[in-house]
């Protein structure tokens, strides 16, 4: 048995308006109790006060009326035949968060009432109760969730603009992450949360990053998650939610323990799940709210669209790496006596570039250049390594590669970046270099890196025509020519690069050139 008691609300039929006073924003409440008269005398009070009042005789009834309608109060009796206003209580805690429950009784002492209120009801009534106490109550209680749901709705905007604001000032796929589970641990409000994300390769979701909050209790631990039983039960559109280990168990083969709530977000990108957002909670007092599910999901919505492009930037850095390397080694084919000199030159480089503290873009950038660095040679159509010493027409051919290298790369947009330490590797500090004789700082930094790094590898390796120095008497060589050939800061900065790298490899006993 249900009934509907909505007098003056009744009378304002549902409309198409934006009036504030519209059916659509009038308060609704659900009154249960399997006193009949009591329930409609709270539904002709509450509905004079304004509100539109629907009635329930029990606990199931008002779980239907619940599942088919919306609703931002429940006035429930403590004790009722079938579903009682307690068991009430633990089913609206876990299907309708959302929904204020003040509890009525008639029976027991305040200290009933009080239980009921720390099982999550809002207030409490002892019966017999006067109707303005009741309606006092009513109105106090719609004012505080108006308030909540204010200042939820105000932490939502503020957050998803902050997220929006990082996501959309970097490509870089850790940061990505980074601000993601940020993102979803401080503003969600949960102990810790996970992200897994789609790998392309192996055809599965692999777990890439985590976040615990800083306040998390001890066993704030993931478990392990089923991701094939999760993607089944999750459709794109939707959001999992699980209280308790019980629910929960299903979707873990190993489950976390003492887990309290379980919330789980799909990242959809271009009509796929490309990841799966998991948030934890591991306090009684903190399950997830509807609220919370729904900030999650908009903060996975905002992240999906960003892991998707951080995907495809890094895919697209991974085919420049691929492609830089593949035009080393077709360099290093060439010629069996500059097999690996690139790879040592780009290392050297980027030690140096480290030790300077150069930023990462411009790190990455060097070891692009050093990779490339003699690309040139491809076009010196000559034997530039023979036993006897050059004439002088083959060296002249040997100082074509830096501009060889230059008009290799500049068709290919993309790796543009890189010519400067391409075309000018071979200028010199005091201006007697080449191609085009800069000296001093107007040659490219980059250059000046790779002109001694280039120059270091090539006194320390085995040539066609000489046997390769000991790295004592290459850093002699070096020093003696800073000033001249090389810039002196960068010499210095080699060397003392140099000298922590033969340390490291000394310690973890890897050949060094002697």
């Amino acid at each position: 048995m249900i009934e509907k008691v909505n007098r003056q609300a009744q009378s304002q039929e549902p409309m198409a308006s934006t009036d504030t006073n519209s059916f659509s924003d009038i308060p609704r409440l659900l009154v249960v109790d399997d006193e009949k008269v009591i329930r409609e005398i709270l539904a002709d009070f509450l509905s004079l006060e304004g509100f539109y009042v629907v009635t329930a005789p029990d606990g199931a009834a008002a779980l239907r009326m619940l599942e088919q309608s919306k609703f931002d109060m429940v006035l429930s009796d403590l004790k009722m035949p079938g579903m009682g206003g307690l068991e009430l209580l633990e089913r609206l805690r876990t299907e309708h968060e959302n929904v204020l429950t003040v509890i009525m009784t008639g029976f027991g002492t305040v200290e009933t009432a009080i239980e009921a209120m720390k099982k999550g009801a809002y207030d409490y009534i002892l019966k017999p109760f006067k109707v303005e106490e009741v309606v006092h109550i009513v109105h106090r209680g719609l004012e505080k969730q108006r308030l909540i749901s204010e200042n939820i709705r105000l932490k939502e905007i503020i957050s998803l603009h902050e997220l929006s604001e990082a996501l959309q000032s970097t490509l870089s796929f850790d940061d990505v992450i980074d601000s993601t589970l940020a993102a979803a641990v401080y503003n969600v409000r949960c102990d810790l949360a996970t992200l897994h994300v789609r790998d392309d390769e192996l055809g599965e979701h692999v777990k890439i990053g985590q976040l615990v909050h800083a306040d998390a209790p001890p066993e704030a631990e993931d478990g392990a998650l089923n991701i094939r039983t999760v993607l089944a039960a999750l459709p794109t559109s939707r959001t999992l939610l699980c209280h308790g280990a019980a629910q929960a168990t299903q979707y873990f083969d190993t489950l976390p323990r003492n887990l309290v709530s379980f919330l789980c977000v799909p990242l959809v990108a271009r009509q796929m799940t490309i990841g799966l957002l998991s948030l934890y909670v591991f306090v009684e007092e903190s399950k997830f709210t509807t609220g919370q599910r729904k900030l999650a999901n908009m903060i996975g919505s905002r992240a999906a669209a960003a892991v998707d492009n951080a995907k495809l930037f890094l895919n697209l850095q991974q085919t420049f790496r691929q492609t830089i390397q593949s035009l080393a080694r077709a360099l290093e084919a060439m010629d069996k006596y500059t097999a690996g000199h690139s790879d040592r030159v780009t290392t050297y480089a980027r030690l140096t570039a480290e030790y300077l503290q150069e930023p990462p873009e411009r790190v990455e950038l060097i070891t692009q250049s050093g990779m490339l660095h003699d690309i040139g040679k491809l076009g010196c159509h000559a034997n530039l390594n023979k036993q006897e010493k050059l004439t002088n027409q083959e060296y002249e051919i040997f100082k074509a590669h830096p501009a060889y290298g230059k008009d290799i790369l500049d068709p290919i947009s993309f790796l543009r970046p890189i010519i400067p330490g391409v075309h000018f590797h071979h200028e010199r500090w005091d201006g007697k270099g080449y191609p085009l004789g800069l000296s001093g700082e107007s040659i490219p930094s980059i250059a000046r890196i790779l002109a001694v790094a280039d120059s270091y590898d090539a006194m320390t390796s085995d040539r066609a025509y000489r046997r390769a120095m000991r790295h004592d008497v290459a850093v002699a060589e070096l020093r003696r020519c800073a000033g001249t050939q090389f810039d002196p800061a960068i010499v210095e900065a080699f060397l003392e690069a140099i000298d922590q790298y033969r340390e490291e490899r000394r310690r973890q006993a890897s050949p060094i050139p002697e």
